[in-house]
């Protein structure tokens, strides 16, 4: 059954990008992709219910589907069938032919697809593969507007994280060939096998091999201080592009860098592994922390909250144990959907007020009560405030570090978490409360659609239940997924 649903994931997303393609006219295009979405969501829902907890793997052990494999799959979901939504409503106000609308939304499903493809993969070459093929597909995406700054940006991002992914494929390799000194010269290459080597293996080869996958697959993430084609990338590509690079293409990344970090748990030098991804997601805190307070851009400001969570996630995973791991696939889906809906505001206000400046936003909700009340607590929620569920898996990250006596990076945690939230909802406090603009730009109203405002309260309400409620039969598979990360 799994198997079949698998295929339906895979078969739907594939039939609206050939569609989209095909018939070329938008709305054929928009009805396409929140179809396939739809039907994308309820099968990995399924795939949660039904997914062993040891995993199955098939196609000759090419194909993995474990629950840590389902749950990045169901954040990508989420936010794959919200921004298909919005996209309806804001594609419909960019100056583009009804050819180039057909053009985004089946590059949009094939964008989609690559990264569904990419957290089943058994085989880590297979795996690096996927991923690069995320960043051809969203590069062309970055810059499908055809504006100075977004090819730019896209060529940033094209150059910068192909570099990185050449370091994660030679770290690849040299786990590969660290195997080949306790095993025959050729050995399968999958997950498991790596992890049945690596207690024979070189610690110092498999150190070595792990921080060229940190730094590759941590550029592909944004951690720092390989960032910087992030704020770029997010702010420049068209918002609900902004929603899936942020929300859903950086967790399948983080994927990977946790499935060599989970390898690596049966060796000497785990402890140096855990602790390298510790320094890069507290480096990633102090990044965003100064960023943050400084910015103007109002999509590089949520670029680099971005940047922050990642930051946040890396460090849960690093301080291990059920509560770090399970706070950090906890902070995942919650950043996947709050972001989205800090993301969805900003492409509806850039569009109302004309500028994409913190400082040409002013008095949202009074033009928008709605959306601006929406956008607003996903602002509060971003920053890991209460009630809201990233305050919930935040709590429980400081806690794993705590426990796992890594005191000093909880409290560089907590220190840069007060200060983005000081900056992040002083720069709100300023679109909403500001002075309000000059008659003319008053005059500018936009009348924004259901589907512009919709997927903005249903992931919002979505959070603050989470944030509320923490789901005991959520908890019991995530630990699950804690219990195959820690090798127990």
């Amino acid at each position: 059954m799994i198997w079949i649903l698998l295929t339906v994931v895979l078969g739907v997303t594939a039939l609206a990008a050939a569609v989209s393609f095909a018939i070329q006219r938008p709305a054929a295009g928009e009805v396409a992709n929140i179809v396939a979405a739809t039907v994308d969501l309820a099968a990995v829902v399924w795939l949660l219910g039904t997914v062993p907890a040891r995993g199955e793997t098939g196609l000759h052990n090419l194909v993995v589907l474990d629950p840590f494999a389902v749950w990045v799959m169901t954040c990508l979901a989420i936010v794959y069938l919200s921004s298909a939504v919005y996209a309806r409503g804001y594609m419909r106000r960019r100056d583009l032919s009804p050819r180039r609308l057909s053009a985004f939304y089946g590059l949009f499903a094939v964008f989609a697809l690559t990264m569904f493809l990419a957290p089943i993969q058994n085989n880590p070459g297979l795996y690096w593969i996927a991923i690069d093929l995320t960043t051809l597909v969203s590069a062309v995406l970055i810059g499908f507007e055809r504006r100075h700054r977004a090819i730019e940006a896209a060529w940033k991002y094209l150059v910068i994280v192909s570099v990185g992914l050449s370091l994660a494929l030679m770290g690849t390799v040299l786990f590969y060939f660290a195997g080949t000194f306790s095993r025959r010269n050729v050995y399968p290459m999958t997950w498991q096998s790596f992890s049945d080597i690596a207690p024979h293996a070189d610690p110092a080869l498999l150190l070595i091999a792990f921080l060229l996958i940190l730094v590759g697959y941590g550029t592909k993430v944004g951690l720092a201080p390989m960032h910087t084609w992030l704020p770029d990338a997010h702010s420049e590509g068209a918002t609900p592009v902004s929603a899936m690079l942020s929300g859903a293409l950086l967790n399948c990344a983080m994927l990977g860098i946790v499935r060599y970090l989970a390898v690596m748990h049966t060796t000497a030098v785990y402890p140096e592994a855990a602790t390298a991804l510790a320094i890069a997601g507290v480096a990633s805190l102090a990044v965003a922390a100064l960023f943050i307070t400084r910015q103007k851009g109002l999509k590089r400001l949520a670029a680099y909250s971005s940047i922050e969570h990642m930051g946040i996630i890396a460090l849960g995973f690093a301080f291990g144990g059920p509560l770090g791991i399970l706070g950090a696939l906890y902070q995942m889906v919650n950043h996947s959907m709050t972001k989205s809906v800090v993301f969805f505001g900003a492409g509806n206000a850039i569009d109302a007020f004309a500028s994409k400046n913190i400082s040409g936003i002013r008095r949202v909700a009074d033009r928008f009560p709605m959306m601006g009340g929406v956008w607003m607590a996903s602002a509060i929620a971003i920053t890991g405030a209460p009630p809201f569920g990233l305050f919930a898996s935040e709590l429980t990250i400081a806690r794993a570090g705590i426990v796992g006596s890594n005191a000093w990076a909880v409290a560089v945690m907590a220190v840069m978490l007060v200060i983005i939230f000081i900056g992040f909802l002083n720069h709100f406090r300023r679109m909403f409360f500001g002075p309000r603009h000059s008659e003319r730009v008053e005059q500018n109203r936009l009348r924004l659609p259901m589907s512009s405002v919709a997927p903005m309260a249903v992931l919002s309400a979505a959070v603050l239940v989470l944030g509320i409620w923490w789901p005991h039969p959520l908890w019991i598979y995530l630990s699950h997924i804690a219990t195959a990360l820690r090798g127990a």
